[in-house]
């Protein structure tokens, strides 16, 4: 598989192996809110009372008593100490006398004879009802509302911090109703699985009918582990014991109950599992137990490290079950190999379940369940699929389906064809297709025969795995890749097989050397996992004949400052010797693809011809290239019997 643009690409061999938070309102917030309301409150009541005030049409009462002596008008209608003058001359304007004073009084003040305001019309209303006295009111009673408001306020924010201090230490764990239909999962949506479902099938008959099982003295495990590769249904499985016994399931993550308060984990911990005994019989499940659960004793707070807290309180929980209390815990991880021996112990987590990557009839059955609801043209083989996605989990099995039913949607079609799903497996190993990615006259060739050279080592070699596909489309980071998966799901893998398969990764290398004399950034790729499979040839497997049956390194090592630090245990002279071991086996696989790609020369020019014509090969046209050259296609079977 040939890189561009960027050294680092991605290897197609595929191998089968063993609500947001509510937003939180502070005090302070609540205070300021209140504080700007009240400010603009005055403004708004400010610029009323001077629009009042500066009303159109009204006069004082010295130019009232001017106009009563004048004649000039001719009714006054008095309401409290508003004033409703009307004009001879039919103009209307308004007044204010003084509060608490007649009007005749006032304007007697002014001069005003008894004739003069006998020829005027004064009338006096009597105000009255509510608007009234709100009116009269509303300088006592709007003051006195906004106190209450502003009180009102300060003693929710402060009962809701209360309320938060209290259930903070509460369990955020989300429960699944036996009731709830709608969120039920059971045995018959987890497909393949065979021999979990077997081991996990007593829980389930515990949980039915626990008097059978005590009545003769046997107690169901307390802890089941479910240990696997990511994608492997383990959560599902975990919902799928809880829908079949019909039981509340508990669900929480691991990162759930640490935070940084000291304390909180350990509280939550009680907390969930006392939910958990009152909605007895039960499921707890703690995903991801590995967030809690690592060895004590190596955290940057020694034993008063909050994780480590709240691990100690599951064990201590774990050991207060009593027989008849009906709850059962299940936890997922990873990362069997980090766990505390404590979790792991006879008393807790008794039972250990093992999810293994689905073979092909279980990545048949898998894409079967996840094909419902989705229509399928007649062509559609999920056999076929099956075949061709070997180390696949499910997950990546929905992923497919997906991709598959959005490819047909996107191209208007109201049916999902096999050519929808046989992109859809590259699309989630590779990522989409780059159709912008439009190589040049010479990289189209040199990346033509890189992936030429690594099929015709894969179809030469006798142990490495039949070619089911060649394409220079780029896909993702890679400009060009060689699909070529075995014929059947393996569970080991041998010496010679690792051998070939260095060689193959060494094909493209080969072929950009010995006809461009020169190396482009395409093969770094293949360079770095060759490399890393002959290092654990001679470190992991024993497969060195100079160091013998030792394991030297390994599945990991210590986090230094994010980065991963291998422990080595043994000498500068033994580490020479791999170092030594691993170029010889580097030197020896690629004088066998240098042998191989010269004495088939005549291959490589065809197939690399056909790609840059067609850009993609599939199985059955390279099978018909290969006999054109007499070489004859054989089956991974046959050659082992044959050896």
């Amino acid at each position: 598989m040939a890189t561009q643009e960027n050294p680092e690409k991605k290897k197609i061999i595929i191998r089968k192996s063993g609500g947001k938070p509510p937003r939180e309102t502070s005090l302070v917030s609540y205070i300021v809110s209140v504080l700007v309301v009240f400010i603009a409150l005055s403004l708004v009541y400010s610029f009323v009372t001077n629009s009042n005030a500066k009303a159109e049409g009204q006069i004082s009462v010295s130019q009232l008593s001017v106009d009563v002596k004048a004649g000039l008008v001719k009714s006054i209608v008095v309401s409290g100490d508003n004033l409703a003058l009307e004009y001879k001359t039919g103009d209307k304007k308004i007044s204010k006398k003084e509060a608490g004073e007649a009007l005749t009084q006032t304007l007697v003040n002014y001069g005003v004879t008894k004739e003069q305001l006998s020829s005027v019309n004064i009338e006096i209303k009597n105000e009255g009802g509510v608007g009234y006295w709100i009116l009269n009111l509303s300088p006592i009673i709007f003051p006195i509302l906004f106190i209450l408001i502003f009180i009102w306020f300060i003693t929710r924010q402060v009962r809701g911090a209360g309320m938060q201090a209290l259930t903070f230490g509460q369990s955020k764990a989300r429960m699944i109703d036996p009731n709830d239909k709608s969120q039920r999962v059971t045995f018959k949506d987890v497909a393949g699985s065979k021999e979990a479902k077997e081991e996990l099938a007593e829980i389930v008959d515990f949980l039915r009918n626990p008097r059978k099982f005590l009545d003769i003295g046997a107690r169901i495990p307390k802890g089941i582990l479910l240990m696997g590769a990511p994608g492997t249904g383990k959560t599902l499985l975990a919902r799928a014991v809880a829908g079949e016994a019909g039981v509340a399931f508990f669900s929480i993550s691991g990162s759930e109950f640490v935070e940084m308060f000291v304390g909180v984990g350990a509280s939550r911990v009680r907390d969930l599992f006392l939910g958990a005994k009152k909605n007895a019989p039960a499921i707890i499940f703690v995903d991801e137990i590995d967030a809690v659960g690592r060895v004590r004793g190596v955290g940057a707070g020694g034993g008063n490290d909050e994780r480590e807290q709240t691990l100690n309180q599951i064990l201590v929980e774990m050991d207060g079950f009593e027989p008849n209390e009906k709850v059962i815990v299940m936890a997922a991880t990873n990362r069997p190999d980090v766990l505390d021996p404590a979790l792991l112990r006879p008393g807790r987590f008794d039972r250990r379940v093992t999810l293994d990557l689905p073979d092909r009839k279980d990545r048949e059955e898998i894409l079967t369940v996840h094909s419902k609801k989705k229509p399928f043209a007649e062509d559609v083989n999920l056999k076929v699929i099956a075949e061709r996605t070997p180390g696949f989990s499910g997950a990546d099995l929905y992923s497919l389906m997906n991709e598959g039913a959005i490819l047909a949607a996107r191209e208007s079609r109201t049916k999902i064809s096999q050519y929808d799903l046989i992109r859809s497996i590259e699309k989630v190993m590779l990522g989409p297709e780059r159709k912008s990615h439009i190589l040049s006259k010479k990289e189209k060739e040199i990346t033509a025969y890189h992936e030429a050279g690594h099929a015709v080592l894969a179809s030469l070699l006798p142990y490495a795995d039949p070619v089911h596909k060649i394409s220079i489309i780029a896909r993702g980071r890679a400009a060009g890749y060689v699909l070529h998966l075995p014929l059947e799901d393996n569970k080991l893998q041998s010496k010679k097989e690792f051998l070939d398969d260095i060689a193959v990764s060494l094909g493209g290398y080969v072929t950009e050397k010995m006809l461009f004399h020169d190396l482009t950034t395409g093969p770094s790729n293949d360079l770095q996992v060759s490399t890393a499979l002959a290092r654990d040839m001679v470190t992991k497997y024993g497969m060195s004949d100079l160091l013998g049956p030792v394991a030297l390194e390994g599945q990991g090592g210590k986090v230094l400052f994010g980065r991963g630090v291998e422990e080595k245990e043994y000498s500068q002279k033994v580490s020479a010797d791999i170092d030594s071991e691993v170029s010889r086996i580097m030197k020896e696989a690629l004088a066998k693809a240098e042998k191989v790609v010269h004495e088939n020369k005549n291959l490589l020019d065809a197939i690399a011809a056909r790609l840059m014509e067609v850009e993609t090969i599939e199985r059955a046209e390279f099978e018909t290239l290969l006999k054109a050259h007499g070489v004859t296609p054989k089956a991974k079977l046959d050659i082992e019997h044959q050896a």
